[in-house]
């Protein structure tokens, strides 16, 4: 890649198109001094997500890193068609998208509720006529929804119940950003080096490459009894899926990859809970602080631990805001 080119990608300035709760655009400054120094120094030009959610790890690392390939995954597949749509047809999206800004800002608070609801019925009613396997232009609309319905709905909560159903409750917004048009323009030309699936994180082995790495944002293990929020789809993301997540870690470190996970910290509530330091004990496991966002209560959203798994250490010139475990010798 020439160097006026990742500079001009430098100046998208592209971000998340969904609110999505867990999403770490807050912690990329962060992030940045976690990252293996092989992507610093422009030896890996293969980016790997097979959680990619709301993306600002892929943007940061598109925007700021020398990359020729991303490779996005996800198992929400309203998701992953909105992604596709913004790749193939952002004009089209934001023709939709205009008119449901137009719509819904014209509205009183009452009728802005109904609308809301309206929209949401009509799109769990229609998630049955949709061929999620074949790009067609009824996924426009259905993006555009999609869009629509995150932005106006009850803090962002991007939730689906094991049937497929979106069930976030409406929002009160005086002035939503439904229609962001050049951040959508923006994400497109960022997603021209991208190939998109949905698909269950395994996928990733089928697709990997030499001089990649790859970043783990699995749905979090919940720290509390109160803390469950793992229905960013209809399917379930429990201990035993965290523990087929880190096998598949071992696997692809084994073949030389650089790996990069986070997760919640079970020690925020409970000093005793060792489940990722056994899990990963082969491994370095650094703590970095998160500022809570779907806690209901505004004064309870307070700043807590989450940690980053790496198989590699971290190779940083300011490491004192990190708590750093080193890995255990013994066998995994």
């Amino acid at each position: 890649m020439s160097k006026d080119k990742t500079e001009k990608k430098s100046q998208y300035n592209a971000k998340p198109f969904v609110k999505w709760v867990g999403g770490k655009r807050q912690l990329l400054k962060q992030f940045e001094r976690l990252y293996p120094a092989d992507l610093k120094t422009k030896k890996i030009k293969n980016y790997y997500e097979p959680f990619v959610g709301g993306g600002a790890v892929f943007f940061g690392v598109a925007q700021n890193y020398e990359i020729n390939n991303a490779y996005l995954y996800d198992i929400n597949e309203e998701l992953i068609l909105t992604y596709k749509v913004i790749q193939r047809n952002v004009e089209k999206l934001v023709e939709f998208l205009s008119r449901y800004d137009g719509l819904y800002k014209k509205l009183s608070e009452k009728d802005r509720k109904r609308f809301f609801y309206e929209v949401r019925q009509s799109y769990n009613l229609q998630r049955f006529n949709i061929d999620y396997n074949r790009y067609s232009d009824d996924w426009i609309p259905r993006a555009a929804q999609t869009i629509f319905l995150n932005r106006t709905c009850y803090n962002g909560l991007f939730r689906f119940n094991s049937k497929g159903e979106f069930n976030s409750p409406a929002g009160k917004y005086k002035n939503p950003r439904i229609l962001d048009e050049q951040n959508l323009v923006n994400v497109s030309k960022l997603l021209e080096i991208a190939t998109i699936k949905r698909a269950d994180f395994s996928e990733i082995k089928k697709d990997i490459k030499e001089d990649s790495f790859v970043y783990f944002d699995p749905p979090y293990r919940p720290i509390s009894k109160t803390a469950g929020f793992t229905s960013y789809s209809k399917f379930a993301f429990q201990d035993n899926e965290q523990i087929r997540l880190a096998n598949l870690f071992y696997e692809l470190d084994e073949q030389g990859h650089k790996l990069m996970l986070s997760n919640s910290d079970p020690k925020n509530t409970n000093s005793e809970d060792d489940f990722f330091e056994i899990l990963y004990k082969k491994y370095y496991i650094t703590r970095v602080d998160a500022k809570r966002s779907i806690n209901s209560d505004g004064s309870k959203r307070n700043l807590i631990k989450e940690i980053v798994v790496t198989n590699y250490p971290v190779c940083s010139t300011d490491t004192s805001s990190f708590d750093q475990n080193i890995p255990s010798t013994s066998s995994p």
